[in-house]
């Protein structure tokens, strides 16, 4: 799973709409925005529909806020 687009977000947490890189179903989840999140969680993440999760070659979004900034 990838995001497609982020609905809304309020400090660390967003709604997004993640897409599937293999079947495109798309899905609406919540996530945090950190580069654990972005790093490691999204890319494990595993389609409802196919049962896949991203691909080897996966780049993850970078965070809104810089690492350790209080917001």
């Amino acid at each position: 799973m990838q995001i497609k687009r982020i609905i809304s977000q309020h400090r660390r947490d967003f709604q997004a709409i993640y897409v599937c890189e293999h079947c495109e179903n798309e899905e609406k989840s919540g996530g945090y925005d950190d580069t654990n999140f972005h790093q490691n969680v999204i890319p494990s993440m595993k389609c409802t529909k196919c049962g896949e999760s991203a691909s080897k070659n996966y780049r993850p979004l970078t965070t809104k806020y810089p690492t350790g900034m209080v917001i």
